[in-house]
């Protein structure tokens, strides 16, 4: 489909979202989760974007099956319009799968309130605007398969769960607790070390003001990129000092840590891991036994 629509002479960035239907994201979603189902392992469906995928996250956790969904800022916050600005503009939006439309931005919505996501999360994309190696390393006049893809967003991302999610009701403080910390501490072998606030867990600690109004601009921001796809959304809710293993590393104004101070994790076994295998055929992919 990309090739056909440059073919047509389609190429601005609102056609990377032409390229990639939801039914393409279904197939992908629904061909995953049968070969985890096969081969009896748990699967984190990542970049959920829209009512196709999320069908078949649904479909699957019905059936018992040990799949979970990570939904982002991007899926919540923009939409295919944010693709069709002016010039290039829509590139500071082009992700994968890209944002679709608004009701499908409000069925992701509904997902997360109901409890189909385990984590919110995604990658950050720190490719510059305005950088000879960033968005358009191909050229200014780069088409929708030359740009780079993806889009930033770290330092904002719980700020806009916290004022949209919590703050508009729509999930409780629990479930942006669990969302953001706990459920992916359990999912990959870290709890309770991490994800919770107890006697022998790491002393991980993000200390909010509820009530701080905060419109979302670059020139607020830590990451050394020259903009962000929020710029202009006001949210309530800020941190204001980040506690790492004890010791305030962010006091609310600077970087307060240290180079060298991060240590690995070596994971335990996740509980999704640890359940009883459900087989679907007599014979056993994984150590080749007829059962």
């Amino acid at each position: 489909m990309a090739e056909r629509l440059l073919q047509a002479g389609l190429r601005e960035p609102k056609f990377h979202a032409v390229a990639r239907p939801m039914l393409v994201e279904r197939e992908a979603t629904h061909r995953s989760i049968a070969l985890a189902e096969l081969v009896d392992v748990p699967i984190l469906i990542v970049h959920v974007s829209g009512g196709e995928a999320i069908e078949q996250i649904r479909w699957a956790q019905e059936r018992g099956l040990n799949v979970y969904g990570e939904a982002c800022p991007q899926y919540l916050f923009l939409t295919e319009d944010d693709l069709d600005r002016p010039g290039q503009e829509g590139a500071k939006h082009m992700c994968s799968p890209p944002p679709r439309d608004k009701a499908n931005q409000e069925v992701v919505w509904k997902a997360l309130e109901d409890g189909l996501f385990e984590v919110f999360f995604s990658d950050h994309a720190p490719y510059r605007f305005d950088d000879p190696e960033g968005k358009f390393k191909a050229g200014k006049d780069a088409h929708f398969k030359q740009i780079a893809n993806g889009v930033p967003g770290l330092e904002v991302r719980l700020p806009l769960l916290f004022s949209e999610g919590v703050g508009k009701g729509r999930i409780s403080h629990q479930q942006f607790v669990a969302l953001t910390a706990t459920n992916a501490a359990k999912l990959y072998g870290l709890h309770p070390r991490k994800g919770t606030i107890a006697v022998g867990a790491d002393a991980d600690l993000a200390i909010w003001d509820v009530d701080r109004e905060v419109t979302i601009t670059q020139s607020i921001l830590h990451d050394a990129m020259d903009y962000t796809p929020y710029d202009g959304q006001e949210v309530t809710g800020w941190p204001v000092m980040t506690i790492s293993r004890g010791n305030v590393v962010w006091d609310g104004n600077e970087f307060t840590g240290a180079a060298g101070k991060g240590e690995f994790l070596p994971c335990d076994t996740p509980p999704a891991l640890s359940a009883e295998r459900r087989p679907v055929t007599p014979f056993d992919p994984i150590t080749g036994e007829l059962r």
